[in-house]
């Protein structure tokens, strides 16, 4: 009867903990240094990936909230903001339209989910009417105050929609670059010059996870994958962040792996 018990107990805590891991979002604080910055300057980007249409509570409100609270200078929206099963996208609009109206400069790259999807061309163009700027294989320099940095995105790269070329056509060396990428498997490794930051998701990192074994699996990689989640030092100069997303895909349950979007502060070190 112990065991039964204390078996009992672990199976309720397990369900628990995903419950709370799956529908409750955690904000991820990153902060980058960079020598394109001077010392005292900054800017911030808040992450949003892998949504997959999925609502947190009534018109996603509760992240509306979070992200009016963190007033972040630019939203990046990496891919899979639909499932390929979406036979709606009116909700997944409605919620970018009141993204927009918290900060216009919101940009979006298209996710293996959205090319599954039979309805990503109305999707694209209802972004493109809410006013936000679709970055697949294309680039933009941006300027917060006296900041000056570039921002460039490619389509998703494990479904063949990325051109690499086309999206650093004409940047500049000497501003800091960042690269939005739904997937973290960019054809072209390393990371060609001049991006200095990529953002990814894609990986849900791993969606479940165990302590001490970590993540199970992820897509593209298989079995315990080796970019799951997290900062990656891909050199001295280039760093791939992987933020592990917000929704679920195949089975609606995350553990040991929250929802979350992350807040990016890019700092100059002089």
């Amino acid at each position: 009867m112990l065991w039964i018990a204390l078996i009992s107990i672990i199976l309720f805590s397990i369900i628990i903990k995903s419950y709370y891991d799956t529908h409750f979002v955690k904000i991820e604080r990153l902060d980058i240094t960079t020598g394109k910055l001077e010392e005292n300057q900054s800017f911030t980007i808040l992450q949003m990936t892998d949504l997959h249409n999925k609502q947190f509570n009534k018109g996603n409100q509760r992240l509306i909230d979070k992200i009016q609270s963190l007033d972040p200078d630019v939203i990046a929206i990496t891919g899979d903001l639909i499932d390929r099963k979406t036979e709606d996208v009116e909700k997944a609009l409605s919620f970018v339209e009141k993204i927009v109206e918290i900060n216009p400069d919101t940009y979006f790259v298209s996710g293996n989910h959205e090319w599954g999807n039979p309805l990503h061309d109305v999707l694209f163009k209802g972004l493109e009417e809410r006013k936000v700027r679709h970055l697949d294989n294309q680039n933009t320099k941006l300027e917060v105050g006296e900041i000056r940095f570039q921002l460039a995105g490619i389509g998703d790269p494990s479904t063949n929609h990325d051109s690499i070329e086309k999206a650093l056509a004409g940047l500049d060396n000497n501003f800091f670059t960042v690269l939005l990428s739904h997937a973290p498997d960019v054809k072209e490794m390393p990371f060609p010059t001049p991006i200095d930051l990529t953002l990814s998701g894609h990986t849900h990192g791993g969606q479940i996870s165990l302590p001490l074994v970590g993540s199970l699996i992820a897509p593209d990689q298989g079995l315990f994958p080796k970019y799951d989640k997290g900062l990656y030092q891909l050199n001295d100069k280039q760093q791939l962040y992987i933020d592990s997303g917000l929704g679920t895909s195949v089975i609606d349950a995350r553990l040991f792996n929250q929802s979350q979007m992350t807040f990016i502060t890019v700092k100059g070190e002089g």
